[in-house]
Order: structure tokens, then C-alpha cells, then sequence
């Protein structure tokens, strides 16, 4: 047999190709803002990461063409080695400061963070339990390691206490869970997690990729919106949202930092974050603390679209954050949707099992605080209209 016969057989992108539908890897050939341009035209942008719209800010961009200048397009090696530059270090203690823990620790980019940290802390006598809607990148480190892991139903807090219930009160445990599901949009019931934590002797660490610059009065992140930052033994988040640029980081304790710095195999044998994203995300975590009103605008884009859609009728689940989900069906019809809707202007993601369960595919959109009400007002005619065409909404 050989080993590539399973890429011949595959043929499920070839379908929606075929079928006029494939709605991947599509080329943007402008900057990911509210509008942007593909194929030639231009798209409101309702599939985007860039929450607070930091990506075209201009300081942000300024402060990654100084660091360009002065530093160079990369550090040539690991962060171990030879790679750590100053902006690194400086970073590291400002994310520490910022959100009240005693140390952090940057990683290329977000995906690496969970590996390296997950697969280094996971030893053979060690149990993780992960939500069963955790990222891709949670379970994936998981696999890495030499420890076993259960997942529990989502945010099912009775059946999460029924596996740290059954497990061996001698083994590790470490509770790992999205702060915001990135797909759903709901948000990861932290309070139960917390109080189960303290019952069972576990330790909990938040992946808060979709949370941080989003949720708490300063942006901290989920942590804070439930007032348990102190609770949260590691917290873990991305620069590729909220902050415009790409890069990870993992915040906690100096001791579980040290350790995961010197043995997280993603750091330690990857090159380190170049000069220019490292600068991009110190500036724009400064805006985060400087400019609180776009948060503020943020969530009034968001309010205001899931109460639109709702009122004619879509389906958004049990959403809570600037990610709305459109309940679908078919995956095929959602391929269909997303094309449809990028006919009429508009750039949203399908998300089609196995990320979901069979029939149960969903449009995902989600909301930056620079979107005008004008963007908003069109993507919403746009997707009723749409909707409608395709029997989704009546």
C-alpha cells in the first residue's frame, strides 16, 4: 500500500469545488479591516479575529516598521539559543504586569503555545480533562504528552466532576478549557470549573485566545469578567486576535514558567517570534489598556447584531461573546450560504462537521469594534436575504 493513496481517495474539497462551493484558503489582497477586498471586489468582512480592529492601526504598524528597521525581518535562531532580543524580554514583563501574574512566557504563535505547554507538563502519571469543544491545539498537545486525557460533554460541569470523581487521587490533574469556545461563541462556565477544581485538588489552565482584549473591565480576559483571575493557574492566550499581529504567550507562576521554558519543545526548538510582530503586539497591548472605548464599541456591534438576527429568526445558539454562529444544517448548505452570501458582498466561514456533528453546520461571524453601522446594516440585509433564498429563516 502506498502511503499516499489516502490523498488520491480524498475527495471531499474536490466536491465543493466541483460544486461551485469551496469557500477556503480564499486570497485577500488588502489589509483585515471591515472591508476587505477578493477576487476583485470588495467584502464586508464578518469572518475575522481582529476584534478591536488593532490590525491597520496606525501605531501599531509604526512600531513594527521601527522594530524592522532596528532589528531586522528575524532573530536567526531559538529563543534558547540565540534568538531572544530585548523586545522579547520586555514584552514577557509587560503581559506579566498586565495581567497580575508573575511571569510569562512568548512562543511563535499561539498553536505552539498549547503544545509546547500541555506536552512539557503532561507526564506519565498525570491526567488532563478537556472540554470536548476544546481547539484543536489543546487536544493536539495533549497527544504529545505522556499523560492521559478525558474529554467531559461541554461545558457539562456534572460530567466533568464524574471523571475527576473516578480518577486516582495520587495522579496530576489539570483542567484545560477554552475561556471562548472559538466556533460557539459561549463561554467556558469558570465559576464550576473553579469550585470543582478546589474539590478534587486539580489545577486549571484557560486557553483564552478569543477572550483577551474581549472580556473583563480591562480587557484581562475571561479570568476577570468572573472575578477568578487568581484562581486560574495558567492562562494562555494569542497575539492573532485581539492584539492584530501573530504570537503566543502562556502567563503564571515564575517556577511553572522557568520549567515550561526550559522544556517546552515548541519554544525551545522553534525560532523565536520575529522583531516586527513582537513590537506589533507590545503597542497594541498598550492600546488595550489605553483605549477601553473600543472594547466598548465592540460589544455594542456585537449586542446589536445577535439581536438582529435573532429577530428574523436565526438560530445563534448559546453565544455570549463578538463570535454568532448561524445554525445551518447541511454542511452542503452551508457551503452553499457562505457562497451565496460572498456574492452579495459579504465574507463569512463555514464550519462543517467534523468541527460540528453531522447536520449540525454552521455560519460563523463574528464582529470587530471598527465595524460601522453601515458594514453591520448591509452584511445583515445581505444575510436575511440569503437566509431566506435558502429556507434557513422563513
Amino acid at each position: 500500500m502506498d502511503i499516499f493513496d489516502k490523498c488520491e481517495e480524498y475527495g471531499r474539497s474536490k466536491l465543493a469545488r466541483d460544486a461551485g462551493v469551496y469557500t477556503y484558503y480564499r486570497t485577500i489582497t488588502s489589509a483585515q479591516d471591515p472591508v476587505v477586498t477578493h477576487d476583485g471586489r470588495d467584502l464586508v468582512m464578518l469572518g475575522s479575529n481582529n476584534y478591536l480592529g488593532l490590525t491597520s492601526h496606525p501605531e501599531v504598524k509604526d512600531a513594527a516598521a521601527m522594530a524592522l528597521a532596528i532589528y531586522g525581518t528575524g532573530c536567526a535562531g531559538s529563543r534558547l539559543l540565540n534568538g531572544t532580543i530585548d523586545l522579547h524580554v520586555n514584552l514577557e514583563d509587560r503581559l506579566a504586569e498586565f495581567l497580575g501574574r508573575e511571569a510569562a512566557l512568548i512562543f511563535a504563535t499561539g498553536f505552539q503555545v498549547n503544545l509546547g505547554v500541555l506536552s512539557c507538563l503532561l507526564g506519565r502519571s498525570d491526567i488532563a480533562f478537556l472540554d470536548s469543544l476544546d481547539h484543536a491545539c489543546i487536544i493536539d498537545g495533549c497527544r504529545l504528552g505522556f499523560g492521559r486525557s478525558f474529554k467531559f460533554r461541554h461545558n457539562d460541569m456534572a460530567d466533568l466532576e464524574k471523571k475527576l470523581a473516578s480518577a486516582d487521587g495520587d495522579k496530576g490533574k489539570l483542567i484545560v478549557v477554552d475561556g471562548v469556545f472559538s466556533m460557539e461563541g459561549d463561554v467556558a462556565d469558570l465559576p464550576n470549573i473553579v469550585a470543582l477544581k478546589k474539590k478534587y485538588g486539580s489545577r486549571v489552565m484557560v486557553d483564552d485566545a478569543h477572550g483577551l482584549g474581549v472580556f473583563g473591565e480591562h480587557g484581562r480576559g475571561t479570568p476577570e469578567h468572573f472575578g477568578l483571575e487568581h484562581e486560574v493557574d495558567l492562562l494562555m492566550g494569542t497575539f492573532s486576535k485581539s492584539l492584530g499581529t501573530v504570537g503566543g504567550f502562556i502567563a503564571g507562576e515564575a517556577k511553572v514558567l522557568e520549567y515550561i521554558k526550559h522544556n517546552a519543545r515548541s519554544e525551545i526548538f522553534s525560532a523565536a517570534p520575529p522583531p516586527a510582530s513582537v513590537a506589533a503586539a507590545g503597542k497594541a497591548l498598550e492600546l488595550v489598556e489605553r483605549e477601553p472605548e473600543r472594547r466598548k464599541q465592540l460589544w455594542e456591534n456585537t449586542r446589536y447584531m445577535k439581536q438582529q438576527l435573532e429577530s428574523v429568526g436565526f438560530d445563534t445558539g448559546d453565544t455570549s461573546s463578538p463570535v454568532i454562529p448561524l445554525a445551518i444544517g447541511t454542511d452542503m448548505a452551508a457551503f452553499v450560504m457562505t457562497k451565496r452570501l460572498e456574492e452579495e458582498g459579504v465574507f463569512v466561514n463555514p464550519v462543517v462537521s467534523p468541527a460540528v456533528p453531522d447536520g449540525r453546520a454552521m455560519i460563523r461571524t463574528s464582529y470587530m469594534a471598527t465595524h460601522q453601522r453601515s458594514h453591520l446594516d448591509f452584511a445583515l440585509d445581505a444575510i436575511t436575504r440569503v437566509g431566506r433564498e435558502l429556507g434557513v429563516i422563513s
